[in-house]
């Protein structure tokens, strides 16, 4: 069941067991709605149905393959890797060997599908150096064989001309240890013909497109495919298909299987033979005694064959004009006519290019057989040709269909006994399910007494004139009666009249419809006879190849045992096929071809609907659907259904089995609609379990309608007390600010008040208050006049300030600053400054004068400061009166207007004088006022910070990956390499060998596995000459490679892990030293010297690459001087800066063992 999507859309049914009603209509629309919506996989049960969508779709991507990695086979959409991964598991941790069956039609997807079950395997295994090789030997055995065994037909550009079955063999840990190959009926009848808009194999194609001028020169071959009478010049090329690319890849498949350069060599010459046989040419001549023989018309093509296989030409010819027939005791040669060396010719062709496939299937089961002695496991993949019907259908269709026919077989009696045997194990009553049993058809075909392919076997062996009438009309008396056979005599003697039915044919019924069969050329293919003196004549060859082809060819093991016949051989293959395959646990994928035209996404219903027939979809639903339509394991569907009942949800303590039964128990759903086993629920209708999905669905609805309220309910709870206790916060600090303020008043208030009552002491006299107490200082002897006297402080007065006093007789002269006083006071100034008059003097002297003018001086201070503070206390008495009708705030507030005010004007202006947008402009208007200094300066930054983030918004991921990566050239290499600046106007490109033009690099990304981060060319530093080779470097996520460039094939591989450090000069040179540590894979060959044109980009690239995956940086040490570990040890490398050295790049010198010096610009 799909999670993803609603099980009321019955078009978005995933699984068409739950398909209400169950209709051949209704079976068609789901799956051309499913297909419009690029759904091409549907299930019936654990069987997967694949649609050809003829186009790429985004649905294989590395991601894909972790979604469906070790997932619910039924928690996910339909898709092929779900069923690849369920048998992967099955193998691996069920201890259960596994067996995936794809069938269809040809052109309906079935060899793609095999290479995706087989690269989903390969993606999920662990990884290893050893596991590495085995699957890269698996994966690439489809190449090579796709290329001997495919070609274009009508229906098909890459058509699979034979059966493949592959058994790939697992350790218990599930790691790969190998595979065997097994092929069926290798369609070797189309080297010598086929239909029009056809072509023969792609090999050949291939040879001759994509063969180097030597080794066509060697192998004999044009590149015109024109020349050759065994191709089709009309369809000679494919659109979308690059046929030297391929042979490359072809080339390099072989030598990843282990193909050594001699084996490739002389397949292709045998490959050559073949194609070259077709050319030769015949021509008619009478013999002496009147009878009719042939000969060869151009000997230069039967020469160039000869000496490719070292056979003396007149061997050759011989063997092909005439025949050697034994008469009794003597051997007697016999001359052949044009027809009949046609024949001949025809049939070593055939002969020589079917053996030499069966010769490379079982050389690429050399290489990736297991090792004898290992425990394994073994999950077998089957990619053979479907059910065939054709305007003219023969004796290769006839084997097809009857191989269908058995695969048909073990479908439906495999998934019956898989069926049974989960009722079984759940202890659910069986009920029988009526079924059509193909049995009776596959009797008919292979019962080794009266089957159709032993009266054909028996008809060969016959002496005497046999024909294909003699064989119709044997077939016609077995199976008068038969319901399944019927031909034209049969209908006669039935009285029917069918004039679809050709007089030189007989119909079978098959499970997928009526077939009629040509038998003309039924005689000859079964026999598949080649004449001895042409097998005697290839076992002559020099050709070691060609030779082990024809063992009986040796005249020294001469047998007259004729050799089994095709339909006999093929029925044996099959007999083994089958007993292979019930000894496994099934996985089906069914192909569906949508069109005919291979057109992207387009659905035809008719064809679609007769393919659905023949494949027996609607059967299989049925023995599917028989009893129970759904099952689930009791813990899924409680997870999934439990909100349906309130004593379920929302968690259940008990065992899933009691509280499926109490949640189906309230649903009140038919007892009969409802069974339960040991571990699953099974439900017989699906219209019960859209029910079930329907009120889930509804449940669901209220359920989010639920959370939705509490989530907001929270949320303004949340709000409401975040406000409250802020407000709380805001009111606390607001009255604290206000009890501050009001003690700050107080205590001003208070300080005036207590200065306010000194001064009344003061002025009221008080004795405790006086500050006057201070007697004048005197200088000389008692009695003298002090030429000028000062005052010395005191009441007022300032720090030496003085008044001079003249004594004229008994007045005393104001300063002019005093005012006047009565002469009269002065006995009493003694007294009133606390300083009586000394003893015995009866005037008052010039000193105490001065006393008196101070004390009044004092006295007119204290006037002026009462005077002073009575008019501020007046003041504050107004304010405080009258403070009601005024605003005590105002000039405050004044201020704070006018301040915001010329800030306010400060930034209207600022917006409209805003300096342009671009990141290079750092211009900006000055401050109007000092106080916005600070504020104009935070405001440019803010800008320039906001010019920033808008222009980062704008780049495209790509080119703020290239800023990114300029940035860190900058930080590695600024200042520091001179090579730096020339390097800021080249732009980062990453991938400079155009990998996705050329076939041939991109199987080279294939092999890293990985997400490509550079591809470049740079030289490899020889350690031992210092000469450079050229080399492809390819740096991904995970690992760096060295490659050939004109292989393609790595030469070095190491991890990112494995590198230790980098070292690169001062100057503008290319070079580099990577330095590897001494476990990784590279390490007994030592460090790396390469040289490359896009130097800065490639270390910033490792650096940014480390950085992502191993959290490090980069080790890179910029110097003239530094040493590197090569295998015959440390080597002490010099740069020096030298007119001498190449305008191309630095040259290396070697200087002695252990020193070499780089010559840079």
């Amino acid at each position: 069941m799909e999670a993803t999507t609603s099980l009321l859309d019955a078009a978005a049914v995933g699984d068409l067991v739950l398909l209400d009603p169950l209709t051949e209509e209704s079976l068609l629309h789901t799956l051309q709605e499913r297909f419009h919506r690029s759904d091409i996989y549907t299930y019936i049960g654990n069987v997967v149905i694949s649609v050809n969508p003829y186009r790429p779709l985004p649905i294989y991507t590395p991601e894909k393959v972790q979604e469906y990695h070790n997932c619910n086979f039924f928690a996910v959409k339909p898709h092929i890797y779900a069923i690849a991964d369920d048998a992967y598991r099955s193998l691996r941790d069920r201890d259960r060997d596994q067996c995936i069956l794809i069938t269809g039609e040809s052109g309906a997807g079935k060899t793609e599908a095999s290479k995706l079950v087989m690269s989903y395997v390969a993606a999920v295994c662990s990884k290893g150096a050893e596991v590495d090789k085995v699957k890269e030997q698996l994966l690439q055995s489809n190449p090579v064989l796709e290329a001997f065994g495919n070609a274009k037909t009508v229906r098909n550009d890459n058509s699979s001309r034979f059966g493949k079955y592959m058994d790939v063999e697992f350790d218990f840990k599930g790691e790969p240890l190998g595979g065997v190959i097994s092929n069926y009926l290798l369609e070797k009848s189309r080297i010598v013909r086929h239909v029009k808009g056809e072509r023969n194999f792609h090999i050949f194609y291939q040879l001759l497109a994509g063969g180097s001028v030597q080794l066509l020169q060697q192998l004999k071959l044009r590149q015109d495919c024109r020349h050759y009478g065994y191709l089709n010049p009309e369809s000679s090329s494919l659109p979308g298909m690059d046929d030297a690319a391929n042979f490359h890849a072809v080339q390099d498949a072989m030598r990843v299987i282990g193909f050594s350069p001699a084996e490739v060599t002389a397949l292709l010459e045998v490959t050559a033979v073949v194609l070259k046989l077709g050319n030769v040419q015949l021509s008619s001549s009478y013999q002496a005694s009147g009878m009719e023989a042939c000969s060869i018309a151009e000997p230069q093509e039967l020469q160039e064959i000869c000496k490719l296989i070292g056979l003396d030409p007149s061997v050759l010819e011989r063997a092909l004009c005439s025949r050697t027939v034994k008469a009794r005791d003597e051997m007697v040669l016999t001359t052949l006519s044009v027809p009949q060396g046609y024949y001949g010719r025809d049939a070593l062709a055939k002969n020589i290019y079917s053996r030499l496939f069966d010769w490379l299937v079982n050389r690429i089961n050399t290489s990736i057989q297991v090792k004898p002695g290992k425990q394994r496991k073994v999950m077998g993949v089957l990619d053979i040709y479907g059910f065939e019907i054709f305007q003219d259908n023969g004796f290769e269709q006839f084997i097809i269909n009857y191989c269908n026919e058995k695969l048909q077989q073990i479908f439906i009696l495999m998934t019956l006994k898989e069926e049974q045997e989960e009722y079984v194990r759940e202890g659910i009553q069986w009920t029988p399910v009526e079924f059509f049993d193909n049995t009776i058809i596959c009797n008919l075909i292979e019962n080794s007494k009266c089957g159709i392919l032993a009266m054909l076997d028996e008809e060969c062996l016959r002496p005497g004139v046999v024909n294909e009438d003699t064989f119709l009309t044997k077939l016609n008396q077995l199976f008068t009666t038969h319901k399944h056979y019927e031909s034209r005599e049969t209908q006669n003697a039935r009285h029917i009249m069918d004039t679809s039915l050709p007089p030189q044919s007989f119909r079978v019924h098959h499970y997928a419809g009526k077939v009629t069969y040509n038998v003309t050329g039924f005689i000859e293919k079964n026999n598949d006879l080649l004449f001895r003196d042409l097998s005697q004549a290839m076992w002559a060859a020099r050709h070691e190849l060609l030779r082990s082809l024809f063992p009986e060819g040796d005249p020294q093991k001469v047998s007259l045992k004729l050799p089994p016949t095709a339909g006999f051989q093929f029925k044996s293959s099959v007999a083994m096929l089958m007993k292979n395959l019930y000894s496994k646990n099934p996985n089906y994928i069914r192909c569906i071809k949508p069109n005919e035209t291979k057109a992207a996404m387009l659905f035809t219903p008719e064809l679609v609907l007769a393919q659905i027939r023949y494949l027996g979809l609607m059967e299989n639903v049925r023995v599917r659907r028989a009893g129970y339509a759904f099952r689930q394991l009791y813990g899924p569907f409680l997870q999934r259904y439990k909100m349906l009942s309130p004593r379920t949800w929302p968690r259940w303590a008990r065992s899933d089995r009691e509280g499926a039964e109490v949640l189906l128990a309230e649903l009140a759903f038919p007892p009969e609609e409802l069974a339960y086993g040991h571990t699953k629920i099974f439900i017989r209708s699906p219209h019960t379990l859209f029910d079930l999905e329907r009120r889930r669905q509804e449940r669901v609805s209220q359920l989010a309608a639920l959370i939705q309220k509490t989530f907001r309910g929270w949320r303004c709870r949340t709000q409401y007390q975040l406000m409250r206790k802020s407000q709380i916060i805001i009111s606390a600090w607001f009255r604290g600010h206000r009890q501050k303020n009001k003690y700050k008043q107080m205590k001003r208030s208070i300080l005036i008040i207590q200065a306010y009552t000194r001064g009344w002491k003061v002025r009221a006299g008080h004795p405790e208050a006086t500050g006057c107490g201070q007697q004048v200082s005197k200088r000389g002897q008692h009695g003298q006049h002090r030429q000028r006297g000062q005052w010395g402080g005191g009441c007022g007065a300032r720090r030496g300030q003085g008044l001079n006093v003249p004594h004229v007789g008994t007045r005393v002269i104001s300063p002019p600053h005093l005012p006047s006083f009565s002469p009269a006071l002065l006995p009493l100034a003694p007294y009133l400054c606390g300083s009586p008059p000394a003893s015995g003097s009866l005037g008052f002297r010039l000193p105490q004068s001065r006393w008196l003018l101070r004390e009044l001086k004092c006295q007119r201070h204290r006037h002026a400061a009462a005077a002073t503070i009575a008019a501020y206390w007046r003041g504050y008495q107004v304010r405080r009166a009258y403070r009601r009708y005024f605003r005590s705030e105002a000039s405050a507030r004044l201020a704070n207007f006018i301040y915001r005010r010329l800030v306010q004007k400060f930034l209207v202006g600022l917006g409209k004088n805003l300096p342009p947008l671009s990141v290079m402009e750092r211009t900006w208007p000055p401050a109007p006022y000092k106080f916005l200094a600070n504020a104009n300066q935070e405001l440019r930054s803010i800008f320039y910070h906001w010019k920033c983030k808008k222009y980062r918004e704008q780049l495209t991921p790509q080119r703020r990956a290239l800023l990114q990566a300029k940035l860190c050239a900058s930080e590695l290499f600024k200042d520091k390499k001179m090579l730096y600046s020339k390097s800021l106007q080249q732009p980062f490109q990453g991938e400079y060998l155009g990998l996705t033009q050329n076939p041939k690099y991109q199987k080279l990304h294939a092999m890293t596995k990985d997400k490509l981060v550079m591809a470049d060319t740079v030289r490899k530093v020889n350690r031992a000459s210092g000469k450079t080779v050229p080399r492809l470097l390819l740096l991904t996520t995970e690992h760096l490679v060295l490659a050939d460039p004109k292989a393609a094939q790595p030469k070095t591989v190491l991890s990112l892990s494995d590198i230790r450090s980098v070292s690169v000069t001062r100057f503008s040179d290319g070079l580099l030293a990577l330095h590897v540590k001494e476990t990784s894979t590279g390490g007994p060959k030592g460090d790396f010297l390469l040289i490359s044109n896009h130097l800065i980009e490639l270390i910033t690239r490792l650096h940014q690459t480390l950085m992502d995956t191993t959290a490090q940086g980069l080790g890179l040490h910029i110097t003239d001087q530094f040493s590197t570990r090569f295998q015959k040890g440390d080597v002490a490398i010099t740069v020096v800066e030298s007119a001498k050295a190449d305008s191309n790049g630095p040259v290396c010198k070697k200087r002695g063992s252990n020193k070499m010096v780089v010559l840079v610009h």
